[in-house]
C-alpha cells in the first residue's frame, strides 16, 4: 500500500539539538561537582531518553546519592534553554514542506519529555506537523511501539501506509517494533556503521533530507 504517513524521530533527525543537551547536562553536573562531559560523549548518551541521558552521564548513574537533584536541575533548565543553539537541520524545512504540499501526514515521536517536544514542535513544526508525542507517564517510550501507536491513533490512518524516520539504533528498534519500514538518516547522531552494527541493514538509509521525498514516492512504499 502506498505510504501516506510519516513519523518523525525528533533529536538528531529534524532537529540538531545536541550542544543544547550538552550546555544542560554540563550545568547540572557542573552545579553538583560532578566531572562534565564532552559532546561526542552526549551524541552516545542520547536516544533513550533524558533519564537515561542523564544516568549516563552522572558518575555511578542512579546509584549516585545526588541523581535524582542533579535530574531535577537538567530538566529546569533544559527547558527554559532547549531552544538556545538548537535548529533543524539544513532542508529539513523543505521536505516538511513538500510533504505537507502533497497531503503526508506528518508527526513526531520523541523520547525526550513531552513539554519539550511540544514546545520545540510549536517553535518549528506546528505549521507542517499536528501531533508531537513525547515521554509521559504510563506510555512505554521507545523502542517499545506505544508512543507510535498512539500517533497513529491521533492521526487517523492505518499503519500498513506509514513510515518511520529516526537516525539511532533506538529508531531503528521502533520501527521494528511498530511493524514500520525504517528510514534512516545519517545526518544525525549516529553513523552507518553503528546502526547496521545495531541490524538496521534492511533500512534506507539517507544523507539529505529531500531524499526522503523521493524514496517515498517509491512503489515500493
Amino acid at each position: 500500500m502506498k505510504c501516506n504517513t510519516v513519523i518523525f524521530d525528533l533529536d538528531g533527525t529534524l532537529l540538531n539539538t545536541l550542544e543544547d543537551l550538552m550546555d544542560s547536562v554540563n550545568y547540572a553536573l557542573g552545579r553538583y561537582n560532578m566531572p562534565l562531559r564532552s559532546l561526542d560523549e552526549i551524541r552516545h548518551f542520547v536516544g533513550n531518553g533524558v533519564e537515561r541521558l542523564m544516568e549516563l552521564a552522572v558518575p555511578e548513574g542512579k546509584k549516585n546519592p545526588l541523581f535524582a537533584d542533579a535530574f531535577a536541575c537538567f530538566k529546569e533548565y533544559y527547558l527554559i534553554h532547549c531552544n538556545d543553539k538548537t535548529g533543524p537541520y539544513p532542508h529539513i524545512m523543505e521536505l516538511l514542506e513538500a510533504l505537507h504540499d502533497k497531503g503526508f501526514n506528518l508527526a513526531i515521536v520523541s523520547n525526550k519529555y513531552m513539554n519539550a517536544v511540544k514546545e520545540l514542535n510549536e517553535l518549528y513544526f506546528s505549521k507542517f506537523i499536528s501531533v508531537a508525542i513525547g515521554e509521559s507517564a504510563g506510555i512505554r517510550k521507545k523502542p517499545a511501539p506505544d508512543t507510535v501507536e498512539a500517533a497513529i491513533k491521533e492521526l487517523g490512518v492505518n499503519k500498513e501506509n506509514c513510515v518511520y524516520v529516526g537516525d539511532s539504533e533506538v529508531d531503528h528498534m521502533t520501527a521494528l517494533n511498530s511493524g514500520l519500514r525504517c528510514i534512516s538518516c545519517l545526518w544525525g547522531f549516529r553513523t552507518k556503521d553503528e546502526l547496521l552494527a545495531a541490524g538496521a541493514a534492511n533500512n534506507i538509509f539517507v544523507t539529505d533530507p529531500m531524499q526522503i521525498l523521493d524514496v517515498l514516492q517509491e512503489e515500493e512504499l
